[in-house]
């Protein structure tokens, strides 16, 4: 049975800039992990990946029913890749938690799923 569902959408470009401008989004929206995997991208890659896991992590908050706000934050969630590169929703928790992540020219978005533990 499914728990609940979360979509979102950013424009990559709006991410750029906000980077740009405000070097310390990174800290606030990728936890330590995270930063790691995206300073060892360059270019378009980065930010790509920084609306990518932005997206996540806004869809996870959805489908958890919270948002981003008091109870949860963007360090609260950590997103991580398998072997295959697929990515997924590593804490606050995983089990049942099924994250689909896509970028067009541009856009990044990504969906969740939360199946009932």
């Amino acid at each position: 049975m499914i728990q609940g569902i979360g979509m979102d959408i950013v424009e990559i470009d709006r991410i750029r800039r906000l980077i740009e401008r405000q070097p310390k989004f990174i800290q606030r929206i990728l936890t330590e992990k995270e930063q790691r995997v995206f300073n060892s991208r360059s270019g378009r890659r980065q930010y790509e990946y920084a609306a990518g896991r932005f997206a996540a992590k806004e869809a996870f908050a959805k489908a958890i029913g919270s948002g981003i706000g008091e109870k949860l934050s963007f360090q609260d969630i950590e997103t991580a890749s398998d072997e295959q590169g697929k990515p997924y929703i590593q804490s606050p928790f995983s089990v049942g938690v099924h994250l689909s992540i896509t970028h067009s020219k541009e856009y990044a978005a990504a969906q969740v799923v939360i199946e009932n533990k």
